[in-house]
């Protein structure tokens, strides 16, 4: 479960994001729906504990910023980053081993399968698209076997079988008992997918 009680944030003396509250329980999809500048990716950005902020956010109870929580989420974000010179497979097995993750050599492989990057998992990261990146930055998320997952804006840049293959895997997830929480500025990506709607 993701709760967020009275989240603000501001720049300088702007509000990017004033007093917002919202919860989403556990096997549910919670959309952000909003134009560009609306606040989508910083109210994301809070939660993973990237930004400081005013409120309260919790994690399946959990204080957001504490060890445990960081622990159960992932977080998938809008520009994909990686290290140039780590291979698509390093980046996968860094982080296994940071989350110390129990996914086996087999799921990862089936993920690569399922995302078209099998026969990419050997370059670098500075030889992949902003596409292949984003397959890869999904992938890395899925491997922890998160709790709650968070996605800014996850279909921009992916092709058509990504897009298809991800909604598969939301639904998946939805499934296991999954918290998602995902941003987006195009409700028609998103409209089979949503059980809760934010507008922003």
């Amino acid at each position: 479960m993701l709760e967020v009680n009275n989240l603000t944030k501001k720049y300088k003396k702007v509000a990017a994001v004033d007093q917002i509250s919202f919860t989403v329980p556990s096997g549910k999809v919670g959309i952000l729906l909003g134009p560009n500048g609306a606040g989508k990716s910083t109210t994301i950005k809070s939660i993973a504990g990237l930004l400081r902020y005013e409120g309260e956010i919790k994690i399946n109870g959990l204080p957001s910023k504490t060890v445990d929580a960081k622990k159960v989420f992932a977080y998938v974000p809008e520009i994909p980053a990686m290290f140039g010179a780590l291979t698509v497979m390093e980046h996968i097995e860094y982080v296994r081993r940071a989350y110390h993750s129990h996914i086996t050599d087999k799921e990862v492989e089936k993920l690569l399968i399922r995302f078209e990057m099998l026969d990419k998992k050997d370059k670098l990261g500075d030889e992949l698209s902003k596409g292949m990146m984003q397959k890869v930055s999904i992938i890395c998320a899925l491997c922890i076997k998160p709790e709650v997952i968070l996605f800014d804006e996850p279909m921009v840049g992916l092709d058509p079988a990504a897009i298809k293959e991800l909604k598969k895997v939301i639904f998946e997830m939805k499934d296991k008992g999954v918290t998602i929480l995902l941003s987006t500025h195009m409700l028609e990506m998103v409209q089979e997918l949503w059980d809760i709607l934010y507008i922003m």
